[in-house]
This record gives C-alpha cells, structure tokens and sequence, in this order.
C-alpha cells in the first residue's frame, strides 16, 4: 500500500475540522494550541490540494462552502475510526467513548428512546448522544449518522435493519368531540366522522388507518378536514381539543387515556400495530459505542 497522507496533512485536516465546528480560525487554533496564522495555512494546504474552496471567509467569520461541508463530514468520520482504532489496540474498547449521532422519528423520539439516554449515559458516560429528531429519510454518508429509526426498513442492501417493536395503534377523540358527533361503533361508520389526516412526509399521500377484523388486517382511508405532515404529535393535539378523531401510536396516546382528556374508540377492532426499525451502515468492524447503543435500545425496547 503506498502513503497518500503525510504527517503534516494529517494534522492539517484536524486543524480544518476544528474549525469547522468552532466556525473560528482564532478558536481553533486556542483549541489546538497553534497560531490562527498555521490553522489558516493548513486550510490553504487543503484547499490547495482538493482544487475547492473550503470556506467562505469575510472579516468576522467563516463558514463551509458546499464542498467544504462534505469534506467535513467525511473528515470527522476518518478521525474518529482513527480514534476507534486505536481505544481498541490500547484496551479502551471497554469503555466506549465518541460522538453517537442518532436520527429518530418525533413521536418515537420523545416517547419511546429520549426517556432512556439519560440510564444509557449513565452506563456509558464517556459517550456523547446527538440526536435530531425529523421524519425525514437520512443520508448516512453524507450526513454523519450513525443510527437511525425509522417506520420500516429502505431498500437498500448498504444497511442493517433490527426491528425494535411494533407499535400498537388506537384510535382517539375527546369527551367533548364523541358528546357532540356520537361514538362510532363500527370502522364503517367513520364516514360520518371528521377523521385527521397524517400524510407521509414521503410521499405525500395520506395514511391509511388499519383495523383487525375476523384476525384480518384491513386498511381503510378516511376522510376529514385536518391534515398534518410531519409530526404525529400535531395530530394527537388536535384531537385532545375537539377537532375529529385520529389514529395514532398508543405510546403517544397513553398519557391523553390516563388523564381523560382523550377517549380511545373501536377497540373491538384494534390490535394492529405498525414497526420501529433500526438502521446502521454495514461494517466490518462496528464502533464500540454503537455496538453498546444498539444493545441497550434492544434490551429496552423489544423487551
């Protein structure tokens, strides 16, 4: 294997990355203990070799071009699998340490997995959780994540895919709303009813509502004059205060039930339930503080 990266280079990268994420040449080099005026030339050096221009510069401060954050990205990755690397020659690997960064769904974000970081850092606290939470499909690549939970598993044989849980559904309403629109008996009477809509963030199209009948699973469409895209929580909001009726995860729904603010209905024909999967890139060797992580929400949550 011939060398591509000299010392000085390697050192120029981290320079670069520090000042990415401090967006200050001045702050980065107190970080590193250099100049400002040898983190700017370690820049230059890389600007130099890639051929781009990595930061846009004015008199009071820099930010990342396009490339620039690209570059980033995958930069910070390289330096912490060097670091990996080497806790795990010396006998750190014991004791993970690392940024662990996560994307998560919001309903399943609050409700299910921010309520445990608190016990997972505890067990491991040399570990830093990011998480961002959005409904948005992610690129792991390009974006730095690590892991990500989504409703189902992409097709896209460049990742690993651990089911969580399903998640059991139930469909909700008000006091208020079922005293003034009655209380459907059947999904057939729903026709009736001014059913909130939750349109998928990636398609656009609304999603359907499942029932059990018979121990057959039935979808059905329904119809009303509130819609939301984005976030499940909109949807349990407006039903809490009198909009309609709205299926959502029980999860979401449970502390609504417990105080009487929300009343579950057709619970003859419920039981149905929608996944929570897991996603990380394929890895010959995975980071130690991702193995933890993963284990820990397997414990916690398929228990």
């Amino acid at each position: 294997m011939q060398r591509q990266f000299e010392d000085l280079l390697l050192g120029s990268i981290e320079l670069f990355c520090l000042a990415a994420e401090l967006e200050s040449f001045t702050l980065a080099a107190t970080a590193a203990s250099v100049t400002p005026a040898a983190v700017s030339r370690s820049v230059a050096r890389l600007e130099s070799r890639l051929g781009v221009r990595l930061f846009v510069r004015t008199t009071r401060q820099i930010r990342l071009t396009d490339a620039g954050r690209r570059y980033f990205e995958q930069c910070r990755e390289a330096l912490a699998r060097l670091a990996e690397a080497e806790r795990e020659v010396t006998g750190e690997q014991s004791s993970p340490a690392g940024v662990l960064r996560i994307s998560m769904p919001t309903p399943y974000g609050h409700y299910r997995v921010l309520p445990l970081l608190a016990e997972f850092r505890a067990r491991f606290p040399g570990v830093t959780v990011e998480t961002h939470l959005s409904n948005r499909n992610i690129d792991f690549a390009d974006e730095g994540f690590d892991l990500a939970i989504r409703g189902r598993a992409p097709d896209d044989s460049g990742l690993i895919a651990r089911k969580l849980e399903d998640a059991e559904l139930v469909v909700v309403a008000s006091p208020a709303y079922l005293k003034r629109a009655g209380k459907p008996a059947t999904p057939d009477d729903l026709v009736h009813h001014e059913c909130i809509q939750y349109a998928l963030p990636s398609t656009g199209r609304n999603l359907p509502w499942l029932f059990r009948h018979k121990n057959d699973m039935q979808e059905m469409a329904t119809r009303g004059g509130y819609s939301t895209a984005g976030d499940v929580l909109t949807g349990v909001t407006l039903a809490r205060h009198g909009a309609g009726l709205f299926q959502t995860y029980r999860f979401v729904a449970a502390e609504g039930l417990a105080d009487g603010t929300l009343r579950e209905v057709l619970k003859d024909y419920g039981g149905c339930s929608r996944p929570f999967v897991l996603l990380y890139p394929h890895a010959r060797h995975l980071s130690s503080r991702v193995r933890c992580f993963v284990d820990f929400l397997m414990e916690k949550l398929r228990a």
